[in-house]
């Protein structure tokens, strides 16, 4: 493909960095299922490791690849809870550190009402991952990254912001790649311009960057309202990216290439579970396609089959599927009839 260069000599294939969380989901297993319910009437939880980009982690691990994280977890069990599970699943936890100021882990309490309504409690006060600070990030450790994917909610406060902002500039000066997961959170941000600055500034060192529509447009709001999907293409690729990602939900997704190519997919329809951890998934997915080479469209349509396999999944961190997984519901998917991504210019 050509437009994202990997130094194969480095020993991690991806290094993220932001927020890792922990979730409580409704309990649907052999012993115990909640069915769609309001959250104040469910009794039954299951806890798992939460936070986009630590589920992203997950994912590509899944698929082969050696992940590491930059991050800061709490200084209790539930901090031993995340790091245990990042050393199972074979994640590099050597630059995820304790907060000492007595900060939590964000707790995320789910609720499914219906396969098509769903959202999200969260407690994010005194939060561990919004300490990680510019001590906690180290030339070193980017050098090793063959790809470095930052979460936008990291750029959320200080002094988790200027780290973010430190991990960009190392990047840049060790010349790793660098995809920016726009990752919107509304209860993490104080000020609306906030978001927009800060957006805008980490945007324009990428190499990739995926959102949403939605997500775009807030990284957009002071430069020029109303983009559309070729607008914030074109205007994102006249500063360093290579791939602009825009996101529809279960309208599908579209790539803008620098090289002026352009390609779309259509979701894959499922019946969900819940309207969350898609993005987890379509991040994992397109990441190890990328890494395979493959063209554009197949990476959308990787990304976008491991997207609709989360939705219909209870959780965002257990239920990551494997390559095998991923490539058996997309046949199956195309005898059913649904279409692979399409070259759109």
């Amino acid at each position: 493909m050509g437009l994202i260069s990997f130094d194969h000599t480095r020993p991690l294939d991806v290094v993220f960095l932001g927020r890792i969380a922990i979730d409580f989901n409704p309990a649907y297993s052999e012993l115990v299922q909640e069915e769609f319910k309001p959250l104040k009437d469910v009794h039954y939880f299951e806890k798992f490791v939460g936070g986009s980009p630590a589920n992203m982690a997950v994912g590509v691990t899944r698929h082969g690849l050696r992940a590491g994280f930059i991050g800061k977890v709490s200084d209790d069990q539930f901090g031993d809870f995340v790091i245990e599970y990042f050393e199972r699943e074979g994640i590099d936890t050597s630059e995820v550190t304790r907060s000492i100021g007595g900060e939590n882990l964000g707790l995320t309490f789910t609720e499914m009402r219906s396969s098509t309504e769903s959202s999200l409690l969260m407690y994010r006060n005194g939060i561990a991952d919004l300490q990680l600070s510019v001590d906690d990030v180290h030339e070193t450790y980017i050098a090793q990254a063959k790809l470095l994917v930052i979460s936008g909610t990291a750029l959320a406060e200080s002094p988790s912001r200027e780290a973010v902002l430190k991990a960009a500039l190392l990047a840049r000066k060790t010349n790793t790649p660098l995809l920016f997961d726009i990752d919107y959170r509304a209860y993490t941000w104080k000020h609306t311009d906030d978001i927009a600055i800060y957006y805008a500034a980490l945007a324009r060192q990428a190499d990739i960057i995926m959102g949403s529509r939605e997500e775009f447009d807030l990284a957009e709001a002071l430069i020029c309202s109303g983009m559309t999907d070729e607008e914030s293409a074109c205007y994102w690729h006249k500063h360093h990216a290579r791939i602009v990602l825009i996101k529809h939900g279960m309208k599908g997704s579209s790539a803008f290439l620098s090289s002026g190519d352009s390609y779309s997919i259509q979701a894959f329809p499922v019946k969900a579970r819940k309207g969350f951890g898609g993005g987890d998934g379509y991040g994992a997915g397109f990441i190890y396609g990328l890494f395979q080479d493959w063209s554009i469209a197949r990476c959308l349509e990787f990304g976008s089959a491991e997207a609709s396999m989360m939705v219909r999944a209870n959780n965002c961190s257990d239920a990551l599927p494997n390559l095998e997984a991923v490539e058996e519901f997309i046949t199956e998917a195309k005898v059913h009839g649904n279409r692979s991504a399409e070259r759109v210019s």
